[in-house]
């Protein structure tokens, strides 16, 4: 099997964009590569298709990655989603499919069975592609999960993958938590770690140059590059709700108010409308911020009738009834339309304990949520264009007189209700819809093109300033896996799809490392003191005998 794990030092130091970025870069070689990522605890996520032609629904992140990649998205790329529907449960998606609840007690006994459903996933794609990368979650050294771990250095040893950490420099104390990730992993751990990545730096790079120096020093791992901070560089995201990077500038002339809700989910539903260059689109959380909006988005939730409650207790719904009853525009999205209906019934406890609730009385629509979750590709048209998107949903929606059909859902005048995420990626829906609320031209921004351009940029950003090549070699590796080679045969070519091909490349990139002059080899007295006494893999960009803290082609650009 060939592949590499990222990992992180903590969530959101950029596990996902480095991920994306070598899928992009590795594709750009011709390799045949997959995302993968053990378990994501995400509300925002995406429908695929299966291999058997069923849909599933898996996280958002790696459904990027696979565009990325330049392959279809599938199940197996993200075999555990957890959907968080309280502080202390969250319902489980295995294999695209409900496979019931895991709640804080019984944590580590209840994801069991998902380890062995994970690893199984892993196998498969690895059996299929020439190379694997898997995304970490969390970090690797939250070390009072590490018994049940089956995501960060579970898989490593699962799979024998060599690992590089990521860390936020923009957060301060990087290199204490790089070192102390190392420090704190057993040794079976530390020898899978090969090295490390710096993610959103600014300024001048010569002053982190000493830093990396000593990084290399004390580990005996290469640092394998420094990715700058990047203000226009943003994904489909699982967790920030920061649309900042996405905001239009001073020449924004409407204000597009998106509610916060507590559980949201799917948020990514309006970054299409941050693209527009007329358009603030920012988050909403009071009746002040929404009063002077010109269009309010009611987005997609995973507890639709505990945000509802959390809406009137901001005083939100009134808010919201004053902004339709001057005849400005809402659209609700999902669990956000739902909440515009009338009666919200939940008789068999899919959501929580509440059995029914009054919505907001803005649609004349009825909400009834059964156990059977509903994952559909729609395609239609509305306002008189074609659109698509895609159904996570277990509310079935019944329409009363009052309303008009739109995308699923239902419209009375300016209030717009829809069950299909994903329709404002598509321009001439988009288009469309703010001509009918915003009565403005539609512009000529295309949402799939930018997504395009991003992935580009992400792709961009790691060629220039990562070691691709060294990291290509890592990955394609046999050293530490379980059918690998004797200690020493870094450059042996790895069994299955990669190749000669891959291993030639490997050789050549070898081959320029040795050339490269080396650090020096720090004395083990140095290491014990921090229980690093257990090399990485030789391949991960020092010498072939086990890692002698070169950096100099390792480290890509500082």
């Amino acid at each position: 099997m060939s592949g590499l794990l990222v990992a992180g030092t903590t969530s959101d130091a950029g596990k996902s964009v480095v991920t994306t970025g070598l899928c992009r870069a590795f594709a750009r070689r011709g390799v045949k590569v997959a995302p993968y990522k053990a378990q994501n605890m995400s509300n925002n996520s995406m429908v695929c298709a299966a291999p058997d032609g069923t849909t599933a629904e898996i996280g958002r992140a790696q459904w990027v990655q696979a565009r990325a990649a330049r392959v279809a998205p599938e199940p197996a790329m993200n075999p555990v989603l957890l959907k968080p529907g309280s502080d202390r449960r969250s319902h489980v998606v295995l294999m695209g499919h409900p496979a019931g609840e895991v709640s804080s007690h019984d944590w580590e006994a209840g994801r069991r069975h998902l380890a062995t459903a994970a690893h199984a996933a892993y196998d498969d794609l690895a059996s299929r592609f020439d190379v694997i990368v898997a995304e970490g979650a969390g970090s690797p050294a939250e070390i009072n999960l590490r018994a049940g771990d089956y995501v960060n250095m579970g898989l490593a040893r699962h799979a024998g993958l060599p690992t590089i950490i990521v860390g936020d420099i923009d957060r301060g104390g990087v290199f204490a938590a790089m070192y102390g990730t190392l420090a704190l992993l057993e040794p079976e751990d530390q020898a899978l770690i090969s090295g490390f990545v710096i993610n959103k730096f600014r300024g001048d790079a010569g002053l982190l140059k000493p830093g990396l120096d000593s990084l290399e020093s004390l580990t005996e791992r290469p640092v394998f590059g420094v990715l700058p901070w990047e203000p226009s560089l943003w994904l489909d995201s699982e967790d920030a709700l920061d649309l900042d990077g996405r905001r239009a500038g001073a020449g924004a002339t409407r204000k597009v108010a998106v509610v916060r809700l507590p559980r949201i989910s799917n948020f990514t539903d309006v970054d299409a409308l941050g693209l527009e260059p007329d358009l603030d689109v920012v988050f909403a959380s009071s009746p002040a911020d929404v009063a002077d909006a010109d269009l309010v988005v009611l987005p997609g939730t995973r507890s639709t009738i505990s945000d509802l409650a959390w809406l009137r207790s901001r005083g939100l719904d009134v808010a919201l009834t004053e902004h339709v009853r001057r005849g400005r525009p809402l659209l609700g999205i999902c669990g956000g339309f739902q909440m515009l209906g009338g009666v919200i019934a939940d008789p068999d406890g899919v959501e929580g304990s509440v059995a029914e609730v009054e919505g907001l009385g803005l649609l004349d629509v009825r909400t009834d949520f059964t156990p059977a979750k509903n994952l559909r590709l729609p395609t239609g048209s509305a306002l008189g264009v074609g659109a698509s998107g895609y159904e996570i949903h277990h509310g079935r929606i019944t329409r009363g007189d009052g309303v008009s059909e739109f995308l699923g859902g239902a419209r009375a005048g300016q209030v717009f209700g829809t069950m299909w995420h994903g329709s404002l990626e598509g321009d001439a829906l988009r288009g469309a819809l703010l001509e009918a609320t915003l009565g403005r031209e539609p512009s000529d921004v295309s949402f799939p093109a930018a997504r395009e351009r991003r992935l580009n940029l992400i792709g961009d950003l790691v060629e220039k300033h990562l070691d691709i090549d060294a990291l290509l070699d890592l990955a394609v590796s046999p050293v530490g896996r379980a059918d690998s080679a004797p200690a020493g045969r870094a450059g042996s070519a790895p069994a299955g799809r990669a190749g000669s091909a891959l291993a030639g490349r490997a050789d050549v990139v070898r081959d320029e490392r040795r050339r490269v002059e080396t650090n020096t080899v720090p004395s083990s007295a140095t290491a014990d003191r921090v229980g690093l006494d257990t090399p990485p893999p030789s391949g991960s960009g020092g010498s072939t005998s086990g890692g002698n803290g070169n950096g100099s082609t390792s480290g890509g650009t500082r």
